[in-house]
């Protein structure tokens, strides 16, 4: 789609950023990705807010490293992809400063109730992230839009197959899955998934109160 496709920036790091995603991801989590910039600049743009795009892209396109083969560690996937996409921007030119909203962005992109009070690149990756995946917000674009966008970045089996990737990595470190919404995903669709309850936890405080 014409419109879609002259929506992503052009600039050599943003072209190096979606090489390294298509590298290492699968087709559907890819789209997802792309699909997840050009949401959340929608909703950026329905707003009137300054950021800057080429920002807003890397962190939406590298999003999910941590849940590649390549990019998954011991941390929380976000963290992991958070890590991965720092390193690759620095590597290839970005400031310190802008790192870091990258960093912030990718981290934080499953953090409702932060990302979106932090500043427009940050919210926006999370705001693009939580409209492909649980459709929030998507009833404020046009249906003519959205349509663009699936067409050009089609989902692929998206919810059954981001479930299975969540799961592998609820099973494989279930440690890091405590007391976030991952938790919920390991109780939904992991058998016997079992984690240590707050109160669980409290006994094992060396404190008595």
């Amino acid at each position: 789609m014409s419109l879609v496709n002259h929506s992503i920036p052009d600039s050599e790091i943003c072209k190096k950023a979606t090489q390294l995603v298509a590298a290492v991801s699968p087709t559907f989590l890819c789209h997802h990705c792309i699909r997840a910039f050009l949401f959340g600049d929608l909703l950026g743009q329905r707003d009137r807010l300054k950021y800057d795009r080429e920002l807003l892209y890397l962190g939406a396109v590298m999003h999910d490293l941590g849940l590649t083969e390549r990019f998954d560690g011991e941390q929380r996937f976000e963290v992991d992809g958070a890590d991965a996409a720092r390193a690759f921007v620095l590597e290839h030119g970005l400031s310190d400063e802008k790192a870091e909203v990258v960093w912030d962005a990718i981290a934080l992109h499953t953090s409702g109730g932060i990302a979106d009070r932090k500043q427009p690149e940050i919210a926006l990756v999370h705001l693009g992230v939580s409209a492909d995946v649980l459709g929030m917000k998507v009833s404020d674009m046009t249906r003519e839009t959205v349509e663009q966008v699936l067409e050009a970045y089609p989902r692929l089996g998206f919810n059954r197959a981001i479930t299975e990737l969540l799961v592998s990595q609820v099973k494989r470190k279930p440690q890091t899955a405590a007391l976030t919404w991952l938790a919920e995903v390991g109780r939904c669709c992991v058998h016997r998934f079992i984690l240590p309850t707050w109160n669980e936890m409290l006994d094992r405080s060396p404190f008595a109160e």
